[in-house]
């Protein structure tokens, strides 16, 4: 029978929801894209001034609503377009009427006056802008403040906890040479924080301060206005950058340390799916696997059996998840975990221990829950698991390591997780989290005070919400923020993402990247679900996803030297190398919906071959989960073609 023709949309994305698409405004040297009522991607002279300008509604869930568009007009001049249109949330509560005017003087100003029909309970209503990091991460801002006050500070270079800015007003920096930029924010009082705790590519500048209790009500009949308006002072550049070559470069160089240890998570819930696929999840090779351990949610000897048996069976060490109930002591609770451990014949590897409590995150004016100090759960870990390395930190996100930082003495590993859809799902603003990683890894060194770290369970889906009940349901395979189940898990798309992510951690010295699940919405290795799977739920023999392929491949560079890899072009083109055995394994991934060229400075010294993992390989990738073990093709000349979301794994000897 002949196989079942996907569309490329499954093949890239996993779904054939559309990516929305914006329209390119323009006046003069002032551009910006136009996308479902807010403004993305504000550049002068070529150079991207803003990442955003968002006008948005939120629940009291901190959900966001998806706001209904009409009577929509767009004028457009070579120096000036003007945008007006209606926009309508919660079903009618909120309405309002957005205006956008840009000049070819380099002035935007975006306003919106809003109406509420009944009372509207919100966590945030109004403005939000996104600086972004080129340009900004690091350097000079001048603050304006509501009470006139101005200051002269700079953007965090680390990625800071709390909020560098307070009571904003205006914000001004130099975006070129001798050119000066001022976001002026009105109708409300702002406040910044660094988006890159959450891994977003931003620092971001919203309205009500966070500290003000929350929800709050915006009473039936209100009439309010705001608006962002944006100035510019000084001499633009004569004429847009350049776009640059045409051609990406990927240079190899010396030794940097070892290739990380690569992990999967073996959720509770997974056990059964996972049993069932034990001979793929042998093939794939984890070297850690992460169980969890929730005892309040009945967690005991039935999964931790199931964990030893599966980290045997694929010759992991077995890391151990546990969150240990808020309510007795931790010492009894830690050693209640080590007899069920004895029992089950688990023998822990590695032992990560929180209280209940810090599985959910704790947002900045919020009292922190009643909970026993960490040292108590340090020295329960100590003597319940003796023989096991203990380690700490964050269940959650980057967010949470950041701010309830870990006593690292204690510990012999810090831990914790990301996800790249906490504030947007689109395929752009996915990919862009991968720009805050090297932040997030320089922050991670600090905190950590020269003690190993790890980070994962991590992958596109998000393992848990941190500041809600759990994840984002998604039963109808959507881009959808914080939810577990992301259709991208199934196609290129992820497998070129989780290339960049692991290239980020490792080259930046984790000593483990533990990339979602074996099984499940966040897995790599397929099995019947609820949610729809388009291109696997039809019983055409596909066993694995291209992401399987990826984690393959790095597995199987245990104890491996890291080799330094550069790509002169990192948003749109991720390497990762290593070398054993004598021979070198590269894997360039293309994080672009477009053809990208690469030249490799390996293939000068060296004798290439290549696996290429592309639309046209999906169906036998999908299928033959040793795809990888196939006959590689030489790769001629220096130079490699990638198509959209391709990656290549290539292997290197003598030449």
């Amino acid at each position: 029978m002949a196989e079942e023709r996907l569309p490329q949309a499954i093949i890239l994305f996993g779904t054939e929801e559309p990516d929305p698409e914006g329209k390119l405004l323009s006046a003069g040297p002032l551009t910006a894209e136009f996308q479902n009522g807010q403004l993305r991607y504000i550049r002068l002279a070529g150079i991207e001034v803003l990442r955003a300008i968002a006008f948005i509604v939120r629940d009291e869930s901190w959900g966001t609503y998806n706001p209904e568009i009409a009577d929509l007009v767009i004028d457009e001049k070579p120096d000036a377009f003007r945008v007006t249109y209606n926009g309508r949330c919660a079903e009618g509560a909120v309405a309002y009427r957005a205006s956008i005017e840009g000049s070819a003087s380099g002035a935007l100003v975006f306003s919106a006056q809003i109406r509420t029909t009944r009372v509207f309970r919100t966590n945030r209503t109004g403005f939000v802008i996104l600086h972004p990091l080129a340009g900004c991460a690091g350097h000079p801002v001048e603050v304006e403040h509501v009470d006139g006050r101005r200051e002269r500070a700079s953007f965090p270079a680390r990625v800071s906890p709390y909020q560098p800015f307070f009571s904003v007003r205006a914000l001004t920096h130099e975006f070129a040479p001798g050119a000066f930029v001022t976001a002026r924010l009105e109708g409300d009082t702002f406040e910044m924080e660094d988006h890159r705790n959450w891994t977003d590519a931003s620092f971001k500048t919203y309205v009500r301060p966070i500290g003000l209790p929350w929800p709050y009500e915006i009473p039936a009949g209100a009439e309010i206005e705001q608006r962002v308006a944006l100035s510019v002072v000084g001499k633009l550049p004569s004429s847009p950058r350049s776009a640059g070559s045409a051609e990406i470069a990927v240079t190899v160089g010396s030794g940097i340390g070892r290739m990380a240890q690569i992990g999967v998570e073996l959720p509770a819930a997974e056990i059964a799916a996972a049993r069932e696929r034990l001979a793929l999840l042998r093939k794939l090779g984890p070297n850690l696997i992460v169980g969890e351990v929730k005892r309040h949610l009945g967690h005991g000897r039935e999964e931790l059996a199931a964990y030893r048996e599966i980290a045997a069976a694929c010759g992991a060490r077995l890391t151990l998840e546990a969150a240990l109930p808020r309510a007795g002591d931790p010492q009894a609770e830690a050693a209640a975990l080590a007899e069920d451990c004895a029992a089950a014949g688990a023998a822990p590897d590695d032992v990560t221990i929180w209280a209940e409590a810090d599985l959910k995150g704790v947002l900045p004016g919020s009292a922190w829950p009643v909970q026993p100090p960490l040292e108590a759960i340090r020295w329960a870990g100590m003597t319940a698991f003796p023989r096991a390395r203990l380690g700490g930190g964050a269940y959650g996100f980057f967010t949470e390591l950041n701010r309830r930082r870990p006593l690292a003495h204690f510990l012999d590993y810090i831990s914790f997780t990301t996800t790249p859809i906490a504030h947007a799902a689109d395929d752009r603003s996915v990919m862009e989290t991968l720009e805050a990683l090297p932040f997030v890894v320089e922050s991670v060194k600090a905190i950590a005070q020269g003690k190993p770290w790890r980070v994962g369970p991590s992958g596109i889906g998000t393992r848990d919400n941190p500041y809600g009940a759990g994840p984002a349901a998604n039963p109808d395979n959507r881009r959808v923020c914080m939810a577990e189940m992301d259709p991208r898990q199934r196609g290129l798309f992820a497998a070129a993402w989780t290339t960049g992510y692991l290239a980020a951690f490792a080259r930046g010295g984790a000593e483990a990247v533990i990339l979602g699940a074996g099984t499940g919405p966040r897995g790599c290795i397929h099995t019947r679900a609820a949610h729809p799977q388009p291109g696997f739920d039809a019983g055409e023999g596909r066993l694995v996803y291209p992401l399987f392929h990826v984690l393959r491949w790095a597995a199987s560079g245990r104890g491996a030297e890291l080799l330094d890899v550069e790509s002169s072009a990192p948003k749109e083109v991720a390497a990762l190398a290593w070398r054993k055995d004598g021979k070198t394994a590269l894997i360039v991934a293309n994080l672009t919906g477009g053809d990208r060229r690469i030249a490799l400075s390996e293939a000068k010294r060296s004798a290439l071959s290549m696996r290429l993992l592309d639309a046209a390989a999906f169906g036998e990738a999908a299928r033959d989960p040793d795809w990888l073990d196939g006959k590689a093709a030489p790769l001629g000349g220096d130079h490699l073609l990638l198509p959209p979301y391709a990656v290549a794994f290539i292997a290197a000897g003598p030449a």
